[in-house]
């Protein structure tokens, strides 16, 4: 998972996973408790310090992640390491995120932003989310041994997916979300462990923060300038329904074990008030395969090349006519 765990949060068991998308007697809510439970649900993962253990499953792959999240003041703080397969670290204090890869020594420094793709521990619903989805009361559930609130966010148009999500009933905090297709549960992220109310711990995420430098870890800082479309020549000709620009950043990217930076790209984001689309454009290059689609779990992505000089790559956790929208709106204006 490219810290898929940190696009939100946490598990019941497997059996649980295997339930029918949308199972189970369901009612809508009213518009007022609709928008207080989900003004609960964004205050918890901003507010509520927690840790635990995180487990995502796609694709008939399983993952797992230890994360952990702090509130001091008016500051943030947020670590995160991957149990599973290749080594990786994140913290995070307040907006300044460093992407730890401790096989190579590297370290990616970056600030996260509106319109940036870097991972956060928790997901939120926006209250602008009812306006694209019906919010219903399921049934009272257990997960890590905490009782939550079931509720499902039902699409009103087949550009975006279904998601039930697990509210905690004493804090609001979401324990699980599943992102539900036509077929059923796509991808789900849940704690199998989670402690809610811990005592903030900063100086741990500080502490790791200064070893970086006495271990000598090669820093990396990608350049990212905000921008908007059109001031570099683009434009949608078209909304997708139900999506609002969300913002726009030029940035150069570097993998971890690269010691020169890669040609400019400009990246969008769009969100409908729970999910997220990023439309990214870049030069041609010839080392890189025709127009292709990809879905991992939830995740699709949709490669297609403009006018021969540019690679249009639209992703999010969206159905492929979503995808497939933008990249047909997308147009070169100069």
């Amino acid at each position: 998972m490219r810290l898929r765990a940190w696009r939100w949060l946490p598990i019941v068991s497997l059996a649980s996973l295997l339930l029918p998308a949308l199972a189970g007697s369901s009612a809508p809510v009213e518009p007022a408790d609709a928008r207080a439970w989900l003004a609960r649900i964004h205050a918890a993962a901003n507010q509520r310090n927690y840790q635990g253990v995180l487990v995502f499953s796609a694709g008939g792959t399983l993952s797992s992640s230890r994360v952990a999240h702090f509130c001091v003041a008016d500051h943030e703080y947020e670590r995160y390491e991957a149990l599973d397969g290749q080594q990786q670290r994140i913290y995070r204090v307040n907006d300044l995120v460093h992407t730890v890869w401790p096989q190579s020594r590297v370290a990616v420094v970056e600030r996260r932003s509106a319109s940036s793709s870097l991972p956060s521990s928790t997901q939120t619903v926006e209250p602008r989310a009812l306006e694209h989805y019906e919010l219903k009361l399921e049934n009272v559930d257990r997960v890590a041994g905490r009782e939550a609130q079931v509720l499902l966010l039902q699409p009103r148009d087949t550009l975006r997916y279904a998601q039930r999500v697990w509210a905690d009933k004493a804090t609001g905090l979401m324990l699980r979300t599943d992102v539900v297709g036509p077929n059923g549960v796509l991808e789900s992220t849940a704690f199998s462990e989670v402690e809610i109310g811990v005592k903030p711990q900063p100086e741990g995420v500080k502490e790791a923060l200064r070893k970086l430098d006495a271990e000598g870890y090669r820093k990396v800082q990608p350049q990212q300038q905000p921008t908007q479309l059109e001031a570099e020549g683009w434009a949608l000709s078209r909304p997708v329904a139900g999506f609002r620009f969300a913002g726009c950043v030029k940035r150069t990217l570097e993998a971890p074990d690269q010691s020169t930076s890669g040609a400019p790209v400009l990246q969008a984001v769009y969100s409908d008030g729970l999910t997220h689309v990023s439309v990214f454009i870049e030069p041609v290059d010839a080392g890189r395969s025709g127009p292709k689609l990809e879905q991992l779990g939830a995740t699709g992505a949709l490669r297609v090349r403009y006018r021969e000089q540019w690679w249009i790559t639209v992703m999010g956790d969206v159905p492929a006519v979503t995808l497939q929208s933008f990249a047909d709106a997308l147009e070169r204006r100069r």
